[in-house]
């Protein structure tokens, strides 16, 4: 139940046993892209930082993905501007683009050895009537941004693609892959050489505010700081500690199996560009090649929390949908096999902001490779005095009705009603 991308990474360091400071400018609850990239850009400014992380650097959702770095907002473009307006839509659109710049300018800067590979994105559709959205989103995406998409009808699709379920595809070129565990260790490296100081193992059990102020005092299982302002990037893992954030979170469980190394014609088959891929379901499924040749296919088998028995339950399912696919890969051996949760709002939105001197970024709706790493630079700079560098300041960031932290019922609930919407879109 490893993870592929954890398992083929070298460990940074080991921060189990780093001394907690007792005060620092600021605290990062989080060993995941947003606290790490935070740790980092908030050290590169001249803060003192102290990054808590409950289990290892990069355990959670961060090390669990599909190492995909993709445009487009998770409510579909088109959905955007019906809810905001077309200006407000755009440019939550470009923050999007300007997130996978950000990792690629990073990776140049400090020529990092991370598979970075802009290969671009390919969204497919699973029914005739979703064709008809990808060609209407093609079009209202190159009218109002620009954005260079390509569309790919279902009698030229092998071009693309290996299998004949997709009635065609939409690609765009701006879309990318990388190694997350490897560039995950090597920014945990780099903020450590910024200056900043990572706990792994000291879980924050008690978050005790100082008057009315953003000092708290921060108590974990190793030990007690006081930080001048914290920022929370726990995604799917947000605990007990901060309840009002815990209640805007819907943690769901993603899936993914990794085949062994494949032989090269194979490859070529199967993704000739090597695109990053998904379908048009809610019960998506997703899928690259790895950089050594292997198919990783993901999705949300179904709607679950993770842990080792229903990481093989689903992985189970997965594998049967990758076969259906991919008939080609039914005599491949499976090599991996691991689950993690997705954090997911009402909104299907990122969040993030300032609640009761707390800060946070939040909710990335399975798109959390590029903007939570640029996420991390945007609360760097809202802790150092501008809050209008968060482009999601202003969204409403609505409670889950009825929910308290115990998702079961509204797994239940939310895979039913989208396996409804599958059927009858």
């Amino acid at each position: 139940m490893h993870s592929y991308w954890l398992d083929t990474a070298t460990p940074s360091g080991d921060y189990t046993q780093t001394e907690i400071p007792k005060e620092v400018d600021v605290a990062v609850v989080g060993g995941g892209f947003t606290g790490l990239s935070t740790a980092y850009h908030a050290a590169k400014a001249g803060k003192s930082v102290a990054l808590l992380e409950a289990r290892d650097v990069m355990w959670g959702a961060s090390g669990r993905n599909g190492g995909m770095a993709t445009t487009g907002l998770a409510v579909g473009f088109r959905d955007a501007i019906k809810r905001y307006g077309e200006q407000r839509a755009i440019g939550y659109f470009r923050e999007y683009n300007e997130a996978i710049d950000l990792i690629e300018n990073f990776v140049r800067e400090h020529d990092l050895d991370v598979d970075y590979e802009r290969s671009g994105k390919m969204t497919l559709a699973y029914k005739e009537s979703h064709w008809a959205g990808l060609q209407q989103s093609a079009e209202t995406l190159k009218r109002l941004v620009d954005q260079p998409v390509q569309l790919v009808d279902r009698e030229n699709i092998r071009s693309e693609i290996g299998s004949d379920v997709y009635y065609g595809a939409m690609v765009d070129p701006l879309g990318a892959g990388m190694h997350v565990g490897k560039f995950g260790h090597e920014l945990a490296r780099l903020a450590v050489e910024a200056g900043a100081t990572i706990h792994e193992r000291a879980e924050v059990t008690d978050v005790r505010r100082i008057g009315n102020s953003t000092i708290h005092d921060l108590t974990t299982s190793r030990g007690t700081v006081r930080a001048g302002k914290v920022v929370v990037g726990t995604s799917g893992y947000t605990g007990k500690p901060f309840g009002w954030m815990q209640r805007r979170v819907i943690p769901v469980g993603s899936f993914i199996v990794v085949t062994e190394p494949l032989p090269q014609d194979l490859v070529d088959e199967l993704l000739p560009n090597r695109r990053m891929a998904s379908d048009s379901k809610n019960f998506i499924y997703y899928f690259r090649i790895t950089p050594d040749n292997r198919l990783l296919f993901g999705g949300r088998a179904r709607f679950a929390l993770s842990d080792p028995s229903q990481d093989r339950e689903s992985g189970e399912i997965l594998k049967k949908a990758m076969h259906y696919v991919f008939p080609q890969t039914r005599d491949a051996r499976i090599d991996y096999m691991w689950g993690g949760l997705v954090d997911i709002s009402m909104d299907q939105m990122v969040h993030a902001g300032e609640h009761d001197g707390l800060f946070y970024s939040l909710n990335y709706s399975g798109h959390g490779v590029q903007m939570a790493n640029y996420m991390g630079k945007v609360m760097a700079e809202v802790v150092d005095g501008n809050p209008h560098a968060n482009i999601w300041r202003d969204l409403k960031n609505p409670w889950i009705p009825g929910y308290f932290g115990h998702p079961w019922l509204h797994l239940r609930v939310g895979g039913a009603y989208f396996g409804l919407q599958d059927k009858l879109s």
